[in-house]
């Protein structure tokens, strides 16, 4: 029987299987788990050096710890150590929990980025509504919906974040977000946020300009000094100006 384009073949019994397969559907043997210390892309077992980026595979037993969940499969997330970090993986979706001293870890060992990778982790987000649709995930630690974003702003990966706890990837995502560090992404994220700060300045010396001109119009109508209410529209417009700058 001819295979489609793209077909990979089990390592343990060569029955065909998709390339984004997590285990054979005949034998159920894994045939992917994330193993590239570089890149952390998936590995068949067995496999020694990882096709996207050509690093030795290093994948290593975890100690025991408490177990955690997959926010999606409901299943437990099995730990393992993959360089210098370890990682909570669902061998059914393929999912990444990553706590945030590790996911900081990555990000330094790719490109030393951890003032723009805070700011990504620690801006604040709307948080999901109760009820929610399908797709916000718990979080494996605390069990509360993660806010969903695109890492870095421009990256055009979304993942799913607790600020206290860590970040939850699909299948995938994490070797997409170092593919972009590594291909210069924080720095088009810097620019971005340096261009939107410009931009929060500009309107708000325009907004003082509007208040002052407001102001100058009702003591000219009414012989007398600014109204109280307008004296703390501009208290406040050069109060967010001072510390913008």
């Amino acid at each position: 029987m001819p295979e489609t384009a793209g077909t990979v073949r089990c390592p343990s019994c060569g029955a065909p299987a998709t390339p984004d397969a997590t285990a054979c559907p005949y034998c159920g043997t894994l045939l992917a788990l994330v193993a590239c210390p570089s890149c952390f892309a998936k590995l068949f077992r067995g496999t020694r050096f990882c096709a996207h980026c050509g690093a030795e595979a290093v994948r290593e037993e975890a100690e025991p710890r408490p177990s955690r969940p997959c926010p999606e499969c409901k299943r437990p997330l099995e730990p393992a150590k993959v360089g210098s970090v370890t990682l909570d993986e669902c061998t059914r979706c393929g999912g990444l929990w990553v706590d945030v001293t590790s996911f900081h870890r990555i990000c330094e060992e790719t490109e030393q980025q951890t003032v723009v990778l805070e700011a990504s982790l620690s801006r604040p987000q709307t948080p999901a509504a109760p009820g929610a649709p399908q797709g916000y995930w718990p979080c494996p630690e605390c069990r509360r919906l993660m806010n969903r974003q695109n890492f870095a702003r421009v990256s055009g990966v979304l993942v799913d974040v607790c600020r206290g706890h860590g970040v939850w990837f699909n299948q995938g995502e994490l070797r997409r977000v170092v593919e972009f560090i590594r291909a210069g992404g924080m720095d088009r994220a810097r620019a971005r946020e340096k261009a939107d700060l410009e931009d929060q300045r500009a309107r708000l010396r325009q907004a003082e300009v509007d208040a002052r001109l407001a102001g100058a119009r009702l003591s000219v109508g009414s012989h007398d000094r600014p109204a109280a209410h307008d004296v703390e529209i501009l208290s406040a417009v050069r109060g967010l100006i001072d510390w913008l700058t």
